[in-house]
């Protein structure tokens, strides 16, 4: 007998977007719109399974790609990727294949969730005994019809703003709902039905192109840091991240370059635990082989100009089965772009090109003056190998 799911999440994807073509793989603040509220939802250790359905096999290959055997894709039938076809009808015809005992519906268009969110909302759903829940913002405005006919209030005797009952804005995040309210009443919401409230900017969806820019705003202010647990190879940039990018000519044109010690022992400690370091570098200078080679670099790039087809063949040379999901990538200019948008973590230093400061995480340092020694830190940290070195 198959083993019943207590709890799983579900997150459509259809491939046909008219206002914003391609919008649910698009780029935002660095990683493409599924990926926030996808990693929020792993993050938050609170589902068996994670399930995007979805009629793209170029949504399909996106997903793999970032999160791997993490997340199951299950392949949509047209006839429920249409612009008439109900999420309902999603719902219920996975609710169909899948076992399950609760289903947490997930819309990529409100990136701004995050892990907290679904375990203070499963918390909330089991321990108020609820059957369904939405996600919601509090909502503090003066209501009138069309007609203008006052809704929720009486101008005659007109409340101060802080004196005033708040209402309930359903944002759209996500819906926590019991299989068998699901498939009785053919909707995610009924029976005794709960709000989780979450923060007011949450309420911004991504419906038009107008939303983009604003959420990508929200997104880069409240990047954290990103989980570095897993991470087996660390990818380093070299002019502008190794060095502050400075390049020093002798009387005889000979190029040199300043490198920074505790960047040096940082590299050769993640070495030492284990973890794989890689320099890549779009020039091909003296100084820079000499350095590779007196630190003992052994995964040593040099005169790339296509540091993405490289990295394709490094990983398929490696013994083990390592994937870019597995690599955290510094780079500082836009050379590196392409890179850190597919390495599983992205950073950069402090004074990196603002394009690449979109698609990064930034750290306090600057190339040059100990960025790489920075992140080098922030791994050993993150995979408890600190308080060993």
């Amino acid at each position: 007998m198959a083993t019943i799911a207590k709890s799983v999440a579900l997150i459509p994807m259809r491939g046909g977007s008219k206002s914003i073509p391609k919008k649910n793989i698009k780029s935002i603040a660095g990683k493409p719109l599924f990926w926030w509220a996808t990693s929020a939802a792993l993050d938050s250790a609170v589902f068996d399974h994670i399930y995007v359905s979805t009629d793209s096999p170029e949504i399909e290959t996106c997903v793999h790609h970032f999160f791997g055997e993490s997340v199951t894709t299950i392949r949509r039938d047209a006839s429920l990727a249409t612009d008439e076809a109900s999420t309902e009808s999603v719902m219920l015809d996975f609710a169909s294949k899948i076992a399950f005992e609760t289903i947490t519906l997930i819309q990529v268009t409100s990136p701004l969730v995050q892990a907290s969110d679904f375990r203070k909302a499963h918390q909330t759903f089991k321990a108020n005994h609820l059957d369904s829940l939405l996600t919601a913002t509090e909502f503090k405005r003066f209501l009138w019809s069309r007609d203008a006919v006052p809704i929720n209030y009486d101008p005659k005797k007109r409340p101060r703003r802080q004196d005033f009952t708040p209402y309930m804005l359903e944002n759209g995040a996500f819906y926590i709902t019991k299989k068998e309210i699901l498939e009785t009443y053919k909707s995610r919401l009924a029976g005794q039905i709960g709000i989780h409230k979450m923060r007011e900017e949450s309420s911004v969806e991504i419906d038009e192109p107008q939303d983009w820019e604003m959420l990508e705003n929200l997104l880069l202010k409240q990047k954290t840091l990103p989980n570095l647990k897993d991470i087996k190879c660390l990818m380093v940039d070299v002019d502008g991240t190794l060095t502050d990018g400075g390049m020093y000519y002798s009387a005889e044109g000979e190029v040199m370059k300043k490198f920074v010690t505790k960047d040096a022992q940082g590299m050769n400690l993640l070495e030492s635990k284990g973890i794989q370091v890689c320099v890549i570098t779009a020039e091909s200078s003296s100084s820079v082989h000499a350095r590779m080679k007196k630190i003992g670099i052994k995964h040593y790039f040099h005169g790339i100009k296509n540091k993405k087809s490289v990295v394709d063949q490094w990983l398929k040379d490696q013994p083990e089965d390592m994937t870019w999901k597995d690599i955290a990538y510094i780079g500082d200019d836009l050379g590196d772009l392409e890179c850190l948008q597919h390495a599983g973590q992205s950073f950069c230093p402090a004074d990196a090109d603002p394009i690449i400061k979109k698609n990064a995480y930034t750290l306090s340092s600057k190339g040059g003056e100990g960025a790489v020694r920075e992140l080098c830190n922030l791994i050993l940290e993150a995979q408890d190998l600190a308080l060993s070195i």
